[in-house]
């Protein structure tokens, strides 16, 4: 946050539902009838034999990726960490894209303020997200009150203008299950640790937008020689790894939904492999993927 920023954070808590349809009914049922009825062709649905493909969403033609390698850091982080098989070559898209559905992780970055998208882009942006999309929103600015942050605000709203007491974006809880799909997790650090939460859009009994602002792709994006080309701070490498950690969370959720919603069996499981969720962080592999 900027030196004397005031922080900005919702009053109303976005809490882990208890039921909810699963990921699997939402992109093989609802999605795909939503393309079939829009287009009259019918949708290919993930299946065994393919691979997990990152959208990098563009907004506007004057949009420039500040963090161009770290879907592909991310990607190569899942297969090595998950049974995931990850596509590392991110689609780039945008919301009119033919292509959009093919891609149900949408990942936006940014660090300044970004283009709104027209009428029909707005819409199709609810369409995907509605119909089992799942949207990322990473702000590289190193602000909570910025340009950035002030364009994504006005992007949620148009696409899910608060209803009643239901705001666009609220605070997701701390012990909601997208901080244990995977790992046990409490907050979502980045390069930077500057907000302590995430926010999100609840759809459904889901979460079909989380925004965070402490530059997870700035943790996660390295140069051509295997470096890391930001210092993440204050907390260093054990920083970086559980940006990390939260990345592969945030697509286990997206993909699994609220499948690891008991998590009775976690330490039990981490411990036959060998991790450990409430130590510091190991280093990680800087092997060059």
């Amino acid at each position: 946050m900027a030196s004397g920023s005031p922080q900005r954070y919702l009053p109303r808590v976005v809490r882990a539902p208890r039921s909810g349809p699963t990921r699997r009914r939402l992109l093989g049922g609802g999605l795909a009838a939503a393309i079939l009825a829009l287009t009259g062709k019918p949708a290919r649905a993930i299946g065994p034999g393919a691979k997990f493909r990152f959208g990098q969403l563009q907004l506007g033609a004057q949009w420039k990726n500040p963090r161009p390698s770290a879907l592909r850091r991310l990607g190569w982080e899942i297969e090595k960490r998950t049974s995931i098989d990850v596509q590392l070559e991110p689609a780039i898209v945008t919301p009119q894209s033919d292509n959009l559905h093919e891609t149900p992780f949408l990942y936006l970055t940014g660090d300044r303020e970004l283009e709104l998208p027209s009428a029909a882009g707005i819409e199709s942006l609810r369409r995907f997200l509605t119909f089992g999309g799942f949207l990322l929103i990473d702000s590289a600015e190193g602000s909570t009150d910025g340009a950035f942050d002030g364009s994504v605000r006005k992007l949620m709203s148009a696409v899910f203008p608060a209803v009643g007491a239901q705001k666009s974006l609220e605070i997701v809880a701390s012990d909601h299950v997208v901080y244990k799909s995977f790992y046990l997790l409490d907050k979502p650090l980045g390069r930077l640790a500057i907000s302590p939460a995430m926010e999100g859009i609840m759809r459904d009994g889901r979460i079909v937008a989380a925004y965070v602002s402490n530059d997870m792709g700035g943790a996660w994006t390295r140069d051509d020689f295997g470096n890391y080309d930001f210092r993440c701070e204050p907390g260093g490498e054990r920083q970086r790894e559980l940006a990390f950690r939260m990345g592969v969370n945030l697509v286990m959720y997206a993909l699994c939904l609220d499948y690891k919603a008991d998590q009775v069996h976690v330490p039990f499981i981490m411990k036959r492999r060998r991790w450990k969720p409430d130590d510091g962080a190991s280093l990680p592999d800087k092997s060059k993927p």
